[in-house]
């Protein structure tokens, strides 16, 4: 079962919500690991596209939109919208509104809401699926 923590922002700004989980794959692209950022659509999709590009000066995080090519650093971070690829379904930062399919593949789960109504909505219903799944959840408010 997958290690799942729910981070929950103080501001209800989508935009400082992608800029936390920016340097979420950051942290855990320089722990060495890869990740899949699943995403709702293939814009948004494109929006972690340029904020890992840009989302701080000096940073470098090999990623790729995930098109059904795989890319060929190990950990590079993959963003996509659809079941992500089976090595990098280790770790799951998910920034959609809804529930990853498979979750129980994933070794780690990240949930990244801001304070919005709409958010912790469908978070809370992430969060009963989860626990319906008997899998503990770690929650930090931050």
């Amino acid at each position: 079962m997958p290690a799942i923590s729910f981070y929950i922002l103080a501001s209800e700004s989508t935009a400082e919500r992608d800029v936390f989980a920016c340097k979420l794959i950051e942290k855990i692209y320089r722990s060495g690991a890869c990740a899949y950022v699943l995403t709702d659509n293939a814009q948004q999709s494109q929006l972690f596209d340029r904020l890992l590009w840009t989302f701080r000066a000096g940073s470098f995080i090999p990623h790729q939109t995930h098109t059904g090519t795989l890319p060929t650093a190990e950990n590079a971070i993959l963003i996509g919208s659809d079941t992500p690829p089976e090595h990098w379904q280790k770790t799951l930062i998910n920034v959609s509104s809804h529930c990853p399919q498979n979750f129980a593949k994933s070794e780690r789960i990240l949930e990244i809401l801001d304070n919005s109504v709409a958010a912790k909505t469908l978070g809370r219903d992430r969060y009963r699926r989860y626990q319906q799944a008997g899998i503990a959840i770690t929650t930090h408010k931050m």
